[in-house]
């Protein structure tokens, strides 16, 4: 039977596109938003990898959170049976790890310096340096650790003795989906180390 010897009243029958449209409308909707929040989250994702490269940039070339490494020398001290004396590499195990947030330092492995403070000045610099990327930081979602490197010398006249690697990291962070209606989806933590430069200061590019 071909096409023209239907009724021509069934081809103009559209009694069943309400019910369809009814249908679809709330697939096609979820998956509109689906594709707008799959590009939110990745633009989102991109901010938090740029914000701790910034930041991570941005620490190495000014004072350090860990106010003490500006001042702490190493001539005289002992490590792996080893004394420095003036102009010595100081060996990377001669810092373990510092880890410093928006309150406190704390020495998460030793050797550290035997006093540790939290600049709240350098915290406060480097956390709206990296808040102009992504607005969303607070100061609780971000973490600066510092670990020897190997580089750097006993009685630096330049500048800090040690030369630690510095990493940058925003924990905790969240991502609020469209179509969760206010629910929130965890971002990973992000993370971006540099070597200290000169570690001085209260601004960069």
């Amino acid at each position: 039977m071909t096409m023209g010897n239907f009724p021509s009243h069934f081809l103009s029958d559209t009694r069943g596109s309400a019910a369809e449209f009814a249908l679809l409308l709330p697939l096609s909707m979820l998956f509109f938003l689906g594709i707008i929040d799959a590009g939110r989250y990745a633009y989102t994702f991109n901010q938090g990898e740029k914000a701790t490269q910034i930041g991570a940039r941005w620490s190495v070339v000014t004072d350090p959170v860990a106010t003490e490494l500006a001042n702490e020398t190493y001539v005289g001290t002992t490590i792996g049976g080893v004394t420095l004396t003036q102009g010595d590499r100081i060996p990377a195990g001669a810092l373990g790890l510092i880890t410093c947030d928006d309150t406190t330092c704390t020495c998460t492995t030793s050797p550290c310096p035997t006093t540790l403070t939290s600049g709240a000045a350098p915290f406060a610099a480097l956390l709206g340096r990296m808040q102009q990327i992504m607005p969303e930081i607070e100061a609780s979602n971000l973490i600066i650790e510092y670990r020897g490197s190997g580089l750097g010398f006993a009685g630096d006249p330049n500048g800090m003795d040690v030369v630690p690697l510095v990493t940058i990291r925003l924990v905790d962070m969240d991502f609020s989906p469209i179509f969760l209606f206010g629910g929130t989806v965890g971002l990973p933590d992000f993370s971006y180390t540099l070597t200290m430069e000169d570690g001085a200061g209260t601004g960069s590019n």
